[in-house]
């Protein structure tokens, strides 16, 4: 009798993926995990920022139907939905899906849009947090673009990551570092976000994403000034991060 290879934990899936895959390249690892039956419905979730054109471009190539869930928070730069919207052309992205807040929500909790002056972990949760809890209820795993160099709580990242016991995060990209992709960007000709050669090596949204100096780390642009490095999209031991964190509580 065969098994359903979705059967096993989602803790269980991830050690066997992370042993299989364990000295594999990224675009192997991304590869493999779109047609891993112990990875299962997979999407690719995009900011469409100033790194994202790596993992699209990969998955141009490799399937172009693969979902690919993109959150407005309709707070995005007007330079963000103009690249969102080229990029998806340019790589003939087949199943872009474009996912925002709900209006009734929004109205409720932020009617004149000023909450992310109040407080900003509010504000992500609202217009972007929920709206991918949501979305991603229809897979099983999701591809980010995290890496290891970003931040003290991804010194650690793997692959394959266990979030919640729910699903699986897939990370084709944790072990490059910032030479790696500008030489994949370079070698394969991909368009830049237009805010990147303004000083935004990290983008989010407008009003909390400002531009950064050199020598400056380069999420120091994202809620300057505040305890927090996450927009709390990923989570840690069930708990959205909300700041930076000691390396022995990173995601597993």
């Amino acid at each position: 009798m065969r098994h359903d290879p979705l059967d096993l934990s989602v803790s269980e899936r991830v050690e066997q993926l992370n042993a299989r895959y364990a000295h594999h390249g990224a675009t192997a690892v991304l590869e493999r995990a779109l047609s891993d039956p112990q990875v299962g419905r997979i999407g690719l979730v995009s900011s469409f920022g100033a790194e994202s054109v790596v993992l699209l471009h990969m998955i141009s190539i490799m399937d172009r139907s693969t979902p690919v869930v993109f959150i407005d928070t309709e707070m995005l730069f007007a330079e963000t939905l103009e690249y969102q919207m080229e990029l998806s052309d340019r790589l003939k992205l087949s199943n872009v899906q474009i996912i925002r807040a709900s209006q009734e929500r929004v109205a409720e909790i932020d009617p004149d849009g000023t909450l992310h002056q109040r407080d900003t972990d509010a504000c992500c949760a609202l217009r972007k947090t929920q709206p991918l809890q949501q979305a991603l209820e229809q897979f099983d795993a999701w591809i980010t673009g995290r890496k290891r160099f970003q931040a003290g709580t991804r010194a650690t990242l793997d692959f394959f990551e266990n979030e919640e016991d729910k699903r699986i995060k897939v990370n084709p990209l944790a072990h490059w570092a910032p030479e790696d992709l500008r030489d994949y960007m370079d070698n394969n000709r991909l368009p830049r976000h237009p805010l990147v050669a303004k000083g935004y090596p990290s983008i989010g949204c407008a009003p909390c994403t400002s531009p950064v100096a050199e020598g400056e780390d380069p999420r120091s642009g994202r809620w300057r000034g505040q305890n927090k490095v996450e927009c709390g999209i990923h989570f840690v031991d069930g708990k959205m991060v909300r700041g930076p964190l000691p390396t022995e509580q990173t995601s597993v």
